[in-house]
């Protein structure tokens, strides 16, 4: 093992690397007043900068959680480096020889296992780059980048490569440059073959992949034969210095753009990034072999400062792929406090495709702000339903509205509820406002969490169930300030605790004539217990099965509830019991009336008949409407 480094030279080191310059290669800094600068702090999720950095005492501390100390202490913990790696790394980049206090200058194989890694991809990516420039072979892949728009200039600036079909031509070059054979399996540049390591990429186009800090830790090869039976794209597997999850491609050439103009634009390839770099579009960047996550968030957290006027613009294909793409990085929109947009070429091509069909200015204008992704994942949602049955408009909304719910603008909110209501054909769009408001209130209440995590699909208003088993429901307690949940509630009261006064009326209640989801869930548990009919029967028993039926136990629990909470009324009698009979079934009735309106809407003059057969039914359920009000239970 190396000695211990001397003194001095980490003193001149720490001395002659400034600390916000090394800090800022990670996250945005600014002005924090008092000649500090702050940001967001690169050791735990935070939404407002406590990270505070001093240029002239050579420092950094989070007052969030803590972590603190000089360059080096930093370069350790954000690249998890021991203290003689950091060291080295800083080094490297001053220009210092590093003297060791045991056996003088430290040789080559000797430095910390991270270094040598790190050391070994960048004598590759050279060399790599030296192929695709010079090796006849590589004429392929010379002829790949041409017939893409990517001149000799921009394969260097982007340091693009190229690796001989050769086994292990690789392999041999790096040993003889002093890599052993274990640190080149372990780097992933090199696999175990038969009779030794062999080289992992072979025939193929390399793209060299940094860290935020600039130093290569991995590849992405392209095929270029057919006689390849690989995949069309190979990445380096997982390794001490590359986590796939944790690194994009083009972020050390795009950070510092990014950081100023708060603007990124994601893109799903490597030469997507080239093209847009040289279309003047600096901020692109791509994930390497893996879905857009958590982790690549945090980098650009970093960068973008949680500005809330900052945009990040994801590219995908216009084919079901691409969608899906779209739908999935919708999922993580609520971990950026920056606005998130999507962006897809008219004719489906790529940022790629679309320089080379159209030109720069293509490409510049795809990629500005087009469609808030929220819209499309609205719209992608939306179109999965039929819109002409009330089922189909209350399961489109059940999934819609979370969507709009997450909208961090109050104000867009608002407007997209209006939106959303006009889309399904509702009437009542006040309804899906105050539907939108609450969802939205729920996250909030509880810590963020987006409401689809806690509310399940099938939460509408008016969806038909047609006895199906009703799925897990769990949420926050119902407000019985709401006159409809209020009612709901008596009436299911009634049902477990004095089912006689019901029954037989009760079970003839569809489940989707109780709005609330977890009243539905119990009026379900009701049907398969048996109804209220057994309950007359047996009650103790009745109240058993009801339980086993319950689908989870927050259901369960509001079965427990219900069966034990007092009645609102104190003279519970027939009478009472009819009056909460008749308001559920008349909010149901004057439901399914907004509905009907609202289709004879979209129909218009469109199709005659089905318009007389919507009229009839509203004439129908009008007349049903005016004898409940009039006769009271006995006209149900």
């Amino acid at each position: 093992m190396a000695g211990r480094i001397n003194d001095e030279d980490v003193k001149a080191v720490r001395d002659a690397v400034p600390i916000d310059a090394v800090v800022s290669e990670y996250l945005q800094l600014r002005n924090a007043g008092g000649g500090n600068l702050k940001g967001l702090c690169p050791f735990h999720d935070e939404k407002s900068p406590s990270f505070q950095v001093s240029p002239g005492k050579g420092l950094f501390h989070c007052f969030g959680c803590q972590e603190g100390g000089d360059t080096i202490t930093f370069v350790m913990k954000v690249d998890h480096l021991t203290f003689s790696e950091a060291v080295e790394r800083l080094a490297a980049q001053a220009g210092i020889t590093l003297r060791y206090e045991e056996g003088g200058y430290n040789p080559a194989h000797q430095r910390g296992e991270r270094i040598r890694l790190v050391e070994a991809h960048k004598v590759a990516a050279q060399w790599y780059a030296e192929q695709l420039a010079t090796g006849p072979e590589a004429e392929t892949g010379r002829v790949f980048l041409a017939e893409r728009g990517f001149d000799q200039a921009a394969a260097v600036h982007f340091g693009v490569g190229y690796s001989p079909q050769g086994w292990d031509h690789l392999t041999r070059y790096l040993r003889g440059k002093g890599f052993t054979d274990k640190e080149l399996v372990l780097s992933g540049l090199s696999q175990e073959g038969r009779r030794g390591p062999i080289d992992r990429f072979r025939g193929r186009l390399m793209w060299p992949i940094r860290d935020i800090g600039g130093e290569v830790v991995g590849f992405g090869a392209r095929k270029l034969y057919e006689s390849d039976n690989g995949p069309k794209y190979l990445n380096t597997p997982d390794t001490p210095i590359y986590k796939k999850s944790q690194v994009l491609y083009g972020i050390d050439l795009a950070k510092k753009e990014i950081a100023k103009s708060s603007r990124a634009v994601v893109v799903e390839g490597y030469t997507d990034v080239m093209a847009c770099h040289l279309a003047g579009v600096p901020t692109a960047i791509a994930t390497c072999g893996t879905a857009f996550g958590g982790e690549h968030i945090k980098i650009l957290r970093r960068l973008l400062m949680d500005n809330g006027s900052a945009r990040v613009i994801f590219t995908f294909d216009g084919d079901a792929a691409g969608q899906k793409a779209a739908l999935r990085a919708f999922e993580d929109d609520q971990k950026f406090a920056a606005e998130t947009y999507i962006a897809i070429a008219p004719d489906g091509m790529d940022p790629c495709e679309l320089r080379l069909a159209k030109g720069d200015e293509a490409v510049a204008d795809l990629v500005e702000p087009r469609t808030p992704l929220f819209e499309f994942a609205l719209r992608q949602v939306v179109a999965r339903y039929d819109l002409d049955t009330p089922a189909g408009r209350a399961a489109a909304l059940d999934e819609a509205a979370p969507i709009v719910a997450r909208i961090k603008n109050s104000g867009a909110q608002h407007e997209v509820a209006v939106e959303l209501a006009g889309m399904l054909g509702i009437l009542d769009t006040q309804f899906v406002v105050r539907r939108v408001a609450q969802l939205a209130r729920w996250a909030r209440d509880r810590g963020g969490k987006g409401p689809q995590q806690d509310r399940p699909r099938g939460t509408g208003t008016d969806q038909q169930w047609s006895g199906a088993p009703r799925p897990a429901v769990s949420g926050p307690a119902l407000t019985l300030r709401n006159p409809v949940y209020a009612t709901e509630r008596e009436l299911l009261k009634l049902a477990l605790q004095r089912p006689e006064l019901v029954s037989p009326a009760f079970d003839a209640y569809g489940v989707d004539e109780f709005t609330a989801p977890p009243y539905a869930a119990v009026r379900q548990a009701v049907a398969e217990a048996g109804g209220a009919e057994y309950g007359v029967q047996d009650p103790q028993e009745y109240l058993v099965r009801v339980r086993e039926a319950a689908p989870d136990d927050a259901v369960r629990a509001m079965v427990t509830e219900l069966a034990v909470e007092a009645i609102m009324r104190r003279a519970v009698d027939e009478t009472y019991a009819g009056e909460q009979l008749v308001t559920v079934r008349r909010r149901a009735v004057a439901r399914r009336l907004t509905e009907l309106q609202g289709v004879l809407t979209r129909l218009g003059h469109t199709d005659p008949a089905q318009s007389a057969a919507v009229q009839n039914e509203l004439m129908v359920l009008t007349r049903y409407d005016r004898a409940l009000q009039i006769e009271g239970p006995s006209a149900l």
